[in-house]
């Protein structure tokens, strides 16, 4: 208002100038109370603005004596809803640091000056709790927390974790159910349910929970794809046999290609009920979507009475569905192994990492080639390799994926997540594929020579130059779960 009043005193000495300037200044009379007060024109207006200048300054200057107080109460509130925000900030950074005790103090201190956001308050008492390890007071908070509608979920997630830290899964899964019907967009409480659901091998239950997981977004259509796709198989893997089980086999293995539990499950009830044919077009697709041992097995298994050479050209054909593969590689190595005849030269394994299975193979094919050397080296190598998963598992009929429910949940979960299957057994050592020939106390001093012919210096002699054959065959007394791939030429399952 003050910058307003010198405008217009400013303007109006602008214009008062101008009529001096021109010689016809005017003039102005007052009277007041007896006095007489005469002047020109441009003087009465000048008076007249300075004493409205005044005026106003008067003005401002009473009101802001008046506002006095409301400003001090104003500045104090400012302050404090200050120092509370940083209260809060501070104890919130102390809590997810783990400083419990500093979480509590910055806890107490934001109680005492945020009276605005008392949820806030609440929330950050309860995490100071937990980081300080007192479960009794981060209970006790968040039970205060249910008091208010709009805390109510906040409330349900920490009492369900804190039910999780002590063992509790039955309090756990009551507050998850509790927060999903009050909101079912909240992920972690379908992520809650899901895996109970899992644990328990309730898949048709688990299905719905994916299903409508989907509806609300909680989840991509790709990870509800798969889900469905692994839990439709396990639901197929629980039922046995059956027309239930193979058109929930079935429904699976052609959503999800990939899945390879699917696939092999359909071939393995189609099977059975002496309908070979119909497992073909699904194992080609899911060879050509992955290549995996299993599906080789199923597709091995479909036909029991052929000769070698018809096998081995079989085996072909489906490598050549996904030549690119490493699979298919290694597939095409076998079948030329099983019909006699020395595997192609660019199968391209050699660039492969060396696991124990590719050792062995590699090492079966020198030797056919008669490179007994490369075929010594290659087992010799093979000795410090990684092993690899054992698809055919451990089950005594040689069934592929035949898991009870915590492997189910374990595919399942993997599969949904990552598009990639997990094999429960291998994760804890108990099913590997070593498939490295047994390796004759003669040929044990193969190691220095594979050392020396890697550094590049003079080669140890070789004492034993006969034949290499008897390595190359796995011995009477290895146990026959140690090898899944000598058993191609045989007409069925393994035996165990």
């Amino acid at each position: 208002m003050i910058r307003t009043a010198l405008a217009v005193l400013l303007a109006a000495f602008v214009i008062v100038m101008t009529i001096s300037l021109q010689g016809d200044a005017g003039s102005a009379s007052l009277t007041w109370l007896g006095w007489r007060v005469d002047t020109t024109a441009a003087a009465g207006a000048l008076l007249i603005g300075l004493l409205a200048l005044l005026a106003t300054i008067f003005w401002r200057v009473l009101v802001w004596l008046v506002e006095a107080p409301a400003r001090a109460t104003r500045a104090a509130a400012e302050t404090k809803r200050r120092q509370g925000a940083e209260a809060l900030t501070r104890g919130f950074l102390a809590a997810a640091a783990g400083d419990g005790p500093e979480a509590r103090r910055l806890a107490q201190r934001a109680a005492d000056l945020n009276d605005e956001t008392p949820q806030l308050v609440r929330i950050l008492a309860a995490q100071a709790a937990e980081a300080s390890g007192d479960r009794a007071a981060a209970q006790a908070a968040y039970n205060a927390m249910m008091g208010f509608p709009e805390m109510r979920l906040a409330a349900h997630r920490g009492l369900m974790q804190t039910a999780l830290n002590v063992g509790d899964k039955a309090g756990a899964l009551r507050h998850a159910k509790d927060a999903f019907e009050l909101s079912h967009t909240a992920p972690w409480a379908w992520r809650a349910l899901l895996n109970a659901r899992l644990e328990a091998g309730e898949w048709s239950e688990a299905l719905v929970l994916v299903n409508s997981a989907q509806e609300r977004k909680i989840v991509s259509p790709l990870i509800a794809e798969r889900a469905r796709a692994a839990l439709q198989t396990a639901s197929a893997a629980s039922l046995g046999t059956g027309p239930a089980a193979l058109d929930l086999a079935t429904t699976a293995a052609k959503a999800r290609p990939d899945f390879t539990p699917a696939t092999v499950l359909v071939a393995q009830l189609l099977t059975g009920d002496g309908r070979n044919t119909r497992a073909a077009p699904l194992i080609e697709a899911a060879w050509k979507a992955r290549a995996h041992p299993a599906l080789w097995m199923a597709w091995r298994d479909l036909r029991t009475d052929e000769s070698p050479r018809e096998r081995a050209a079989r085996l072909a054909a489906l490598a050549a569905l996904n030549p690119d593969s490493r699979e298919s590689r290694i597939l095409r190595a076998e079948a030329a192994l099983i019909g006699g005849d020395a595997p192609p030269a660019n199968l391209g394994l050699e660039s492969e990492p060396a696991t124990q299975r590719l050792a062995g193979l590699m090492a079966r094919i020198a030797n056919v080639r008669g490179a007994v050397d490369e075929a010594r080296a290659w087992i010799a190598r093979g000795a410090q390799a990684p092993v690899e998963a054992e698809w055919s598992d451990l089950d005594t009929a040689g069934q592929a994926f035949n898991y009870g429910v915590a492997d189910w949940a374990r595919v399942i979960s993997f599969y949904a997540e990552t598009g990639e299957l997990a094999h429960p057994r291998y994760e804890r050592g108990d099913a590997v594929i070593t498939d490295l020939p047994r390796l004759p106390a003669a040929y044990e001093g193969s190691a220095a020579f594979i050392s020396a012919a890697e550094a590049g210096g003079p080669l140890p002699p070789i004492v034993d130059d006969g034949d290499f054959g008897d390595a190359l065959r796995p011995a009477a007394s290895a146990p026959a779960s140690t090898s899944t791939w000598g058993f191609l030429s045989q007409g069925g399952r393994k035996a165990r």
